[in-house]
């Protein structure tokens, strides 16, 4: 008897786990949306109601950031709709494999909406080739830190 309210607990510690790390990746990928989805809207507003000093270079550099951050909150929401329509599992490690690589295969093209907004920024102020350089320069030094880390 003692076995089976033994089987019993750990089967609940098991699925606590497992409602643990659903949980996770969920929250994960919704903060993700939700950064992207602000993003998003920003720029679609700066599109919409293009400043009278964009030339063209700025026009290609919002669509090519318009269009990146639609791929990163589209892989971002990934998870979420891959737990819905593959729920229930049987194998945990399979979603957070497949949800590990939405969620980084979204950051590349967060990363370069980031960049190319602070090319626009900075393009306002001086030249095209100054505005990359100056803007490498977070990403740069987030590089760096990451690297030192170890």
């Amino acid at each position: 008897m003692a076995d089976t309210s033994n089987n019993s607990k750990e089967d609940d510690k098991l699925d606590d786990k497992l409602v643990h790390d659903y949980d996770a990746i969920i929250k994960e990928s919704a903060l993700l949306t939700t950064f992207s989805g602000i993003l998003f809207g920003f720029l679609l507003n700066i599109s919409v109601n293009t400043p009278a000093h964009f030339v063209e270079f700025d026009v290609i550099i919002l669509f090519i950031a318009l269009y990146s951050i639609t791929i990163a909150a589209s892989l971002f929401i990934m998870p979420v709709i891959y737990h819905h329509l593959q729920y229930p599992y049987g194998s945990l490690s399979k979603f957070k494999t497949r949800s590990h690589r939405f969620i980084i295969f979204g950051l590349i093209p967060a990363g370069l909406t980031l960049y190319l907004g602070i090319v626009l920024a900075f393009h306002s102020k001086v030249g095209i080739i100054e505005a990359c350089i100056f803007s490498s320069f977070p990403f740069i030094m987030v590089y760096f830190l990451f690297r030192a880390r170890k």
